[in-house]
């Protein structure tokens, strides 16, 4: 019997440790230590260990409404900013190349599940459509696509050290390699112009428009969330499984992106300048905290078999991304970002960006939008893919 075991004394549990661990975050002393283990994990891994050590306990009903709930109310606020008007001023070349290093992600996936998945666990392909959802679009994506194709909520533990020591050791060997994008760009036979030109058109692009938050974009913000998360899944039911991934949760992850997207070409975008998007990353820590709840420290024992197939996905990603520089002349700098907006997503890939290209920190941000529109989607394509490699 845990200790804290009342519904909604759990639910309290989770958002108090989410405040403290975000608060926490902001301290100067801790930066370091948050900079190389983000909130998310620490977000996943403290709710586990509170239930592991009987804290709290690992089935409660406030977990069941938080993952059916929250997830498509969460995705339709988040998604609230892709303005496709502005990812396609990036230009036919950045757009490409983006789409090239997310196709490398995908195969390396697949790749990696293929030479792997004797020695994984069973359900193992699902957990490699939730790292592919990761590492197109970021977290949130990770979350949508596992909890479409029930990824086992232990299974999540090593795939965020995955997530994490991974993604942020190719990280640092994208920003290492920025010493040499002239000499990498002069041998791929670079016209440069494309950075002048990128220069220009993200000058018209108008990132200053932030205000503070009212009450009613609030009342705007929970309206559209939960009122498109709840017709979302009542449309979900609508259609039919079609193999292991499309069931009426899936149908309603799906929905609830493309109602986000959708709804970017409305007024009701509006609502990012006031934080929308921040609210939608609430949602989702508190999902990612009860998903955490549920799960088992035995599932960190697969981490190494992981972290292997996490190098294979990274390798063939960047040999993809070298390979397009390399066929179209494309400039390191948008490799770099494109590589970061995969991996890294809108947090990293404006720095990533910075580092090469000081002027050109929002094509990065914009990148990572696209991957978060794209990552639910070709989640769910490798999932699909390697349960029929499983058999």
């Amino acid at each position: 019997m845990a200790l804290v075991n009342e519904p909604t004394a759990v639910a309290v549990y989770l958002i108090v440790l989410i405040g403290i661990l975000h608060w926490i975050g902001g301290l100067k002393f801790l930066a370091p230590l948050f900079k190389y283990l983000p909130p998310a994990i620490w977000v996943y891994f403290l709710p586990m260990l509170s239930s592991n050590l009987g804290i709290i306990p690992q089935s409660s009903s406030t977990y069941d409404w938080i993952r059916t709930y929250l997830l498509p109310s969460a995705l339709v606020l988040m998604l609230l900013a892709a303005d496709i008007p502005k990812l396609a001023r990036l230009g036919g070349k950045a757009l490409v190349t983006m789409l090239i290093g997310t196709s490398g992600i995908a195969v390396g996936a697949i790749t990696a599940f293929s030479a792997l998945h004797w020695w994984l666990p069973p359900e193992s392909w699902r957990g490699f459509g939730a790292l592919t959802g990761s590492w197109i679009g970021g977290s949130a994506n990770m979350i949508a696509v596992a909890s479409s194709v029930n990824t086992p909520d232990s299974m999540l533990g090593p795939l965020i050290v995955v997530d994490t020591v991974v993604g942020y050791g190719w990280m640092g060997v994208v920003i290492a390699l920025a010493v040499f994008q002239n000499r990498l760009d002069a041998h791929n036979k670079v016209d440069r112009r494309i950075i002048d030109e990128l220069n220009v058109r993200m000058k018209e692009i108008d990132l200053a428009r932030r205000r503070p938050i009212t009450f009613v974009d609030v009342t705007l913000m929970i309206a559209i969330a939960f009122g498109g998360g709840y017709v979302t899944l009542q449309l979900g039911t609508v259609f039919p499984d079609v193999g292991e991934v499309l069931n009426s949760y899936g149908w309603a992850v799906i929905l609830a992106t493309m109602l986000g997207v959708a709804l970017s070409f409305t007024p009701a975008s509006r609502l990012e300048f006031a934080g929308a998007s921040n609210v939608g990353s609430y949602m989702f820590y508190f999902l990612l905290a009860s998903i955490g709840a549920r799960a088992d420290f035995r599932g960190i024992l697969d981490a190494p078999l992981f972290l292997l197939a996490g190098i294979i996905i990274i390798a063939v990603h960047a040999s993809f991304l070298f390979a397009a520089g390399r066929m179209f002349r494309s400039p390191m700098m948008l490799l770099a970002s494109a590589s970061q907006a995969n991996i890294g997503g809108p947090v990293t890939a404006p720095i990533v960006a910075a580092v090469y290209q000081n002027s050109l920190a929002v094509v990065g941000l914009l990148m990572a939008v696209l991957g978060g529109i794209l990552g639910t989607f070709v989640g769910l394509f490798v999932a699909q893919t390697c349960s029929w490699i499983a058999g």
